[in-house]
């Protein structure tokens, strides 16, 4: 299982929210419009931010459901501070949780829902997985909006031409095999996007990018650092360069000269 620090999803929280892309928000709305309650399934959770974001975009009553395997994190996301406190036009908005394994849900465990969530989850799934998922929500009828999968496009400014090799063993350490699952990576959204259409679902996809710059040093250092790691790891004979890399890079952001743009995607799926 791969696990997240709740640290981590706290300081990137609020490039979260900045880079969702709102123009799918309305949609969503038009499609939950008249529902009595609406229920939300939040797929790998976290500490809860995608709840925190998008409640108070929505009206009505809502029941939120929050699934993560890491009790940890499902903790922080029942806590009281944490929880979305009402919908856009004041309506009670209610969370519970779930200790789960979201790659086995089916169609008959999403009856009733009226939207499934995730936030930074389709580039951790396989294929298979994925399209099961998908099945299961059409089947269910519910609406779906994917936010944040990254696209494996990075672009930091001042440039360097060792971007691109950092980049490219990125992407590929993202679409690595791991315990004997094949990850999507950068590659899940177009996955998930051609999935939907032979399911004959309507889909959209909008652009969501961090845009980082010297006022959000700690998220940019933190993300960096990763970064280069995992790239050095998927190719252990960058790591020489990409250690000197790593500690220019980390100096300029220290210093407000670092800015860099992570290309992220979101996506829409309404039922026909």
């Amino acid at each position: 299982m791969i696990k997240y620090a709740p640290g981590w999803l706290r300081l990137r929280e609020d490039a979260d929210a900045a880079a969702r892309s709102t123009e799918l928000v309305e949609p969503v709305r038009a499609f939950l419009r008249g529902q009595d309650e609406v229920v939300i399934r939040d797929l790998g959770c976290g500490t809860g931010s995608l709840g925190r974001w998008l409640a108070r975009r929505l009206p009505g009553r809502q029941r939120w459901i929050l699934y993560d395997r890491d009790p940890e994190l499902l903790t922080h996301a029942l806590a009281r501070t944490s929880r979305p406190e009402h919908a856009v036009d004041g309506s009670e908005v209610t969370v519970a949780t779930e200790q789960r394994d979201i790659t086995e849900l089916r169609a008959e465990d999403l009856a009733g829902t009226s939207l499934v969530a995730a936030s930074a989850l389709l580039d951790l799934l396989t294929a298979e997985e994925l399209s099961r998922l998908a099945e299961a929500c059409v089947e269910a009828g519910c609406a779906v909006l994917f936010t944040l999968s990254v696209s494996g496009r990075v672009v930091l400014s001042p440039k360097d031409k060792f971007d691109i090799e950092i980049s490219d063993a990125f992407n590929a350490h993202q679409r690595r095999v791991t315990d004997g699952r094949w990850l999507l990576g950068p590659d899940a959204v177009d996955v998930a996007f051609g999935v939907f259409e032979r399911l004959g679902a309507t889909v959209r996809r909008a652009p969501s990018p961090w845009r980082l710059g010297a006022d959000q040093a700690a998220l940019t250092a933190q993300w960096l650092t990763g970064w280069v790691n995992a790239a050095c790891e998927q190719r252990p004979e960058l790591a020489a360069d990409g250690d000197a890399y790593s500690r220019w890079r980390l100096a300029q952001c220290a210093a407000g000269e670092l800015n860099a743009m992570i290309q992220h995607e979101d996506l829409l799926m309404v039922p026909s």
